[in-house]
């Protein structure tokens, strides 16, 4: 059974002055222990993919599958905090909240008390490569890519093994670029995550297992 599946998939909304076919008959999957890159120019399409498969919104055809079932027979709400995790371009880490308390913050959210959030939250911390010292400090005292990694510490904390990535290295300079990149093919290969992410960059998509070109709303392999 696959991870993600897409059957069939369009993707219709409408302007102040026309209606936008956002994506058009799109049928593809996805499986764990992969890494998965979506490409193209701005406007391709590429936001709204990733917007079904996180459960922002459906389909207008056609239907997101995960591990089989359908997200329109679903809570989407129930979905999004219980079988997928998003790692954001700007990170949205809660500026007020320390390193350790915005990784806590899913797991509390999904009822876990607070003693075994905070172990679990040190954990993952450590996992990512930051040192114990990064866990009580806020994140604008951290560097970009310092971010990222407390942003997928924090998704991890979600107990999913689907991450979903919207341009994860965006903000990040090469070197950065490149860890991140490792560490999420690290948790596919390695852990059985199937990752997806969108991005930009050519030469970094060229590293995934698998690329996904989208021109126009239409998926282009």
């Amino acid at each position: 059974m696959h991870a993600l599946e897409l059957c069939n998939v369009s993707y219709t909304y409408q302007t102040q002055y026309q209606k936008v076919e956002a994506l058009r008959s799109i049928s593809t999957s996805f499986d764990q222990g992969k890494v998965y890159a979506i490409v193209g120019k701005s406007g391709s399409g590429k936001t709204t993919l990733l917007s079904l498969l996180a459960g922002l919104d459906l389909p207008s055809q056609g239907e997101v599958l995960c591990q089989g079932t359908p997200t329109s027979q679903v809570k989407l709400e129930t979905y999004r905090r219980e079988q997928v995790a998003v790692i954001y371009q700007n990170f949205r880490l809660f500026p007020l909240l320390t390193v350790e308390e915005n990784v806590m913050y899913p797991m509390e959210l999904r009822g876990m008390k607070s003693k075994e959030a905070r172990t679990k939250a040190q954990a993952l911390i450590e996992r990512v490569g930051l040192p114990e010292a990064v866990s009580q400090r806020f994140p604008t005292m951290l560097s970009g890519g310092e971010q990222q990694r407390v942003a997928i510490a924090r998704a991890l904390g979600m107990d999913t093994h689907i991450l979903l990535a919207d341009e994860p290295t965006g903000n990040l300079d090469t070197s950065n670029s490149e860890n991140i990149f490792s560490l999420l093919q690290g948790l596919a290969h390695q852990e059985g995550y199937c990752v997806i992410l969108v991005t930009h960059d050519r030469v970094l998509a060229g590293k995934a297992d698998q690329v996904l070109e989208l021109h126009d709303g239409q998926l282009v392999f």
